[in-house]
């Protein structure tokens, strides 16, 4: 059995986001979702090179350590499980802050204001 690390990302009212790591490496990323019916939902991403074993193992750590430990009395926890590559992450924010720094370097798509000359 392996040891994973879960680090929350995010949390609402009925979810929460974890990345998870494996002796210190970050490896993949789960998205719990915690329904009023008493299910529980999981999107579950893995590496390639995991195999069934992985992925069980893995269901396993993810039930009884984030699932469980929220809501011991769920009805069901059902897991989708996508396995590949991280694309990358991608936000908003950081597309406004690189235009910002462009703006602060003087780049022509800055704020029409002209200095000295």
């Amino acid at each position: 059995m392996s040891d994973y690390q879960f680090e929350r990302e995010s949390r609402t009212p009925y979810s929460e986001a974890y990345s998870v790591a494996e002796s210190g490496d970050v490896i993949g990323r789960v998205d719990v979702h915690f329904a009023p019916s008493g299910i529980v939902y999981a999107t579950l991403c893995v590496p390639q090179d995991f195999d069934e074993a992985d992925i069980q193992d893995l269901i396993g750590e993810i039930d009884e350590r984030l699932v469980l430990s929220t809501d011991a009395y769920r009805d069901d926890f059902v897991v989708t499980v996508w396995r590949g590559v991280q694309a990358g992450v991608y936000s908003e924010e950081e597309d406004d802050e690189d235009e910002e720094e462009e703006d602060e370097a003087g780049s022509a798509s800055g704020n029409g204001h002209a200095t000295g000359g």
